[in-house]
């Protein structure tokens, strides 16, 4: 009984909107045709229509090798970063602050700030680049590094969160481990590849998979930074949501992409709750 009111509000805010987002989802809903509403009569026609769309498996595509860029240099960055403030206390103090930052700043901040760096007009990178006599493409606007941009600024942003975890690891891990195997004549890269790194496994793990959904929502830095664009090199799904919905009126379409995208965001939280419950009982 205590935790009805509890269960209302999240009734309320979470499950009837996903209730309603499935349902529209069944129909061929156009904003510029408001009876399309009430249209369950091809309900899966949605659904049919995504697996033959071309855009959206090159958007799924963008997703894969943006997720995978960025969640590899936020936990390779990371892990570097938290070794190197591991061993400084003081002086650790003062750059973890500062590296945090970028973090607890607004998304759409952060997406500003990457816009006025890629500004040429602005930018101090590129006056320099032009003192020096350097023909430097603007990475936002070329195709061939437009991807890398978004990689780069959403890595700035967010590798402080995998810092703090493995930080929060390291501060746990046994002295006498390392004590060990520095009397045995170990190495610094031994004590790290041999001792550390197996340590903070289920760290490197937990974090590489928050991030791994995290970087699903990417949305403002791609919005302010390229639209999507050139052409749809970094459209991703949740971009390409948006066009179809705001852009061209199909709600109906656009929530059948979202219910796909949910459902595997509700896999990929499924999984980490098992591995993170997995590696608690090993533990």
């Amino acid at each position: 009984m205590l935790l009805g009111p509890v269960l209302a509000v999240l009734a309320v805010i979470t499950l009837l909107p996903t209730v309603y987002l499935f349902v529209i989802s069944l129909t061929p809903l156009n904003l510029t045709k408001p009876g399309t509403a009430g249209d369950f009569s091809h309900i899966w026609q949605n659904y049919r229509y995504m697996l033959a769309d071309m855009r959206l498996r090159d958007s799924l595509w963008t997703q894969v090798k943006l997720s995978a860029s960025t969640v590899a240099f936020q936990v390779v960055l990371g892990f570097l970063a938290a070794l190197l403030l591991n061993h400084s206390a003081r002086v650790g103090r003062i750059v973890r602050t500062s590296l945090l930052i970028p973090m607890v700043l607004p998304p759409i901040v952060v997406a500003i700030i990457w816009k006025m760096v890629f500004s040429p007009d602005i930018s101090p990178l590129w006056w320099l680049f032009n003192w020096f006599g350097w023909n430097v493409p603007v990475p936002i606007t070329d195709a061939r590094f437009a991807l890398g941009s978004i990689v780069l600024a959403d890595t700035w942003e967010w590798f402080p969160f995998t810092m703090m975890i493995i930080l929060a690891a390291l501060s746990m891990m046994p002295e006498e481990l390392v004590e060990a195997a520095r009397l045995d004549g170990a190495t610094p890269v031994q004590l790290t590849w041999y001792i550390t790194l197996p340590y903070l496994r289920g760290a490197l793990l937990v974090a590489g998979l928050f991030r791994l959904i995290d970087s699903i929502k990417a949305f403002p830095l791609i919005y302010l930074l390229t639209s999507g664009g050139p052409g749809t090199v970094t459209e991703v799904p949740n971009y390409y949501i948006f066009v179809q919905s705001f852009n061209f009126s199909y709600v109906g379409y656009s929530s059948a992409i979202t219910v796909v995208l949910v459902a595997m965001v509700c896999v990929l939280s499924w999984f980490i709750v098992r591995v993170v419950s997995g590696g608690d009982r090993a533990e």
